[in-house]
């Protein structure tokens, strides 16, 4: 397998050097979740989105939070709830009586990172009023598209246990989430760090930004420069195919999700120091990805079989090239 790499050498140490300083620094308040902050992280440069399903305090807005400081850019809080209306996030055009004519006062949307918080308690209108802008970078309201810049990331939390006064996410809002995973408990180590520091209540405030917004926009251009061989692309589709022909799985990898596999898979290989994607990398992220983009029959729901299941069967049943690196 070829891994002719398409960014300079320097360029690649650059990238490297400064995803590991963001990481670096939003562990300093997210302790002993570095491989959930450089999942974080990715979705930013690759142009995504995160979703976040976990317990509460498990650090979810600590992330969040810690990894907009660490840029020099935006960042948002949007508490979603039942009573909360499409234009609370986007915006609203209102009538200037003293010019005489419409303007368009923007919603929290327009920033750099947006936390959704609780994403799930909005109803659904309120909650479709994200899928244009996560998809195309922009709103429409009246009429009129109005860009929200870059970079631009939602990160969006919801509880797994706690259903009452929830609604579910429809399947077209789960794809454009580029990841989803959960934070977890920390270790024994971090734990203990953090009840030794516990007169510290917000480990976010004090952080300082490392690189500045422009940055992470040449990371992207320079994560979009990364070489995949034809044997790589023809892994991810033959895995996205196979999740197609699982009998436990109702609908399988869209053609969506198999183009963010590949644009992560390629962030994920520079981060690493390399110029070109090997199947680890594809491997990796299989599980962020894939988990929340495999819908699964009722019978196996209903017979506690899981999408981590079934990506790990795929991925043992699917051969993976050779990388000559």
């Amino acid at each position: 397998m070829s891994d002719i790499a398409t960014v300079h050498p320097d360029d690649v140490r650059w990238y490297a050097d400064s995803f590991e300083r963001v990481v670096h620094n939003v562990e300093s308040a997210v302790l002993g979740k570095r491989h959930v902050v450089r999942l974080a992280l990715t979705c930013l440069v690759s142009g995504g989105h995160l979703l976040l399903e976990d317990l509460p305090g498990t650090g979810k807005t600590m992330l969040a939070r810690a990894l907009a400081k660490s840029l020099d850019c935006s960042f948002a809080r949007i508490q979603f709830t039942p009573d909360l209306l499409p234009s609370d996030v986007t915006g609203v055009t209102v009538y200037d009586q003293a010019h005489g004519e419409f303007s368009f006062h923007a919603g929290p949307i327009f920033h750099s990172v947006v936390l959704a918080d609780e994403i799930n308690r909005a109803s659904p209108k309120t909650q479709s009023a994200l899928l244009e802008v996560m998809e195309e970078g922009h709103v429409t309201v009246d009429g009129q598209a109005h860009d929200v810049g870059t970079p631009f990331m939602v990160i969006a939390t919801q509880n797994p246990i706690e259903q009452a006064g929830t609604y579910q996410l429809p399947e077209a809002q789960l794809d454009r989430f580029l990841m989803r995973t959960s934070v977890g408990h920390p270790d024994a180590e971090s734990t203990e760090a953090l009840l030794a520091e516990s007169r510290v209540r917000d480990r976010a405030a004090g952080l300082r930004p490392v690189i500045a917004a422009a940055e992470i926009t040449q990371m992207a251009q320079l994560a979009d420069m990364v070489h995949v061989d034809r044997a790589i692309i023809s892994y991810v589709r033959r895995l996205s195919e196979a999740s197609r022909e699982v009998t436990d799985v109702r609908v399988g990898l869209s053609t969506r999700g198999s183009l963010a596999w590949i644009r992560a898979a390629k962030a994920w290989a520079l981060a690493d120091g390399r110029g070109h994607v090997v199947p680890e990398d594809v491997a990796t992220l299989a599980s962020p990805v894939l988990g929340h983009r495999l819908l699964m029959a009722s019978g196996a729901v209903y017979g506690g079989i899981t999408p981590e299941e079934v990506i790990h069967d795929l991925l043992a049943q699917v051969q993976a090239p050779r990388d000559h690196a």
